[in-house]
């Protein structure tokens, strides 16, 4: 299994058959899209897990990256621990790297990428020489007073990324993941400035694409307000994609 992009590859029931059209194969291409905080992490894993198909989160291949220090890694680092947008040759080179090397599996869903209006321009552009396209994006919509208040109090679990947020989500154990027993820790762009720099971010360049992919008719827009119960039916009862 790669890291950063999750999900069991390897099912047949997964795969995209000899019989499929391409246009078949296109309705499987997923992205989510919201700042941080807004619960994409949860729901692409919801998604993945509905319909088999494989979240990649730029996120976590930076992550990654970072730590073990490779040459993108190195490249990254700065623009990541300042809460900055990574430059667009690198992200969309590592991403359509990862892309690659996912083989005939029924789809895919993007989170956290693309953040910008040119990197979705971009990502369009290589996605059709691939032979493929992102068929719809959801937007899970949150003010930002309640994304700020969400990140302050979001904790990740060291070993898998598990996230529990201390208020709606809390672990049944302080500190420790209910689902591996690693522990709780908050990441530094989680906190102080950079959780501000982070949605000023999203708010000035990534929130965007929401008009660019609605131009494109491909856009899904959710209260993400709501528990991730209620969001996930939300999505479901517009999402143009059959279970497995």
């Amino acid at each position: 299994m790669n890291v950063g992009c999750n999900g069991a590859v390897d099912n047949p029931g997964q795969r995209i058959g000899r019989n499929r059209t391409q246009q078949e194969a296109h309705a499987m291409n997923l992205m989510l899209l919201g700042a941080q905080g807004s619960g994409k992490g949860t729901q692409g894993a919801l998604l993945a897990s509905r319909f088999g198909l494989v979240l990649c989160a730029s996120g976590d291949m930076l992550r990654e990256a970072m730590a073990q220090d490779t040459l993108i890694g190195q490249q990254v680092r700065p623009y990541v621990d300042q809460g900055n947008l990574v430059p667009d040759e690198l992200m969309i080179g590592m991403v359509l790297e990862r892309l690659r090397g996912l083989k005939d599996v029924r789809g895919i869903i993007l989170d956290g990428f693309p953040r910008t209006l040119a990197q979705a321009q971009s990502l369009d552009a290589r996605l059709a020489e691939m032979g493929t396209s992102i068929a719809q994006v959801i937007y899970l919509e949150v003010p930002r007073e309640l994304l700020l208040s969400r990140l302050l109090d979001r904790y990740i679990c060291r070993a898998h990324g598990h996230i529990y947020n201390l208020k709606t989500n809390p672990p049944k154990t302080p500190g420790i993941c209910d689902i591996d027993g690693s522990e709780l820790y908050q990441r530094v762009d989680d906190q102080g400035e950079q959780i501000q720099q982070r949605l000023n971010i999203f708010f000035s360049e990534t929130l965007q694409l929401t008009d660019y992919y609605g131009k494109q008719g491909k856009l899904i827009t959710v209260d993400g307000t709501q528990s991730i119960e209620v969001v996930n039916q939300a999505i479901l009862a517009d999402l143009k994609v059959t279970d497995r």
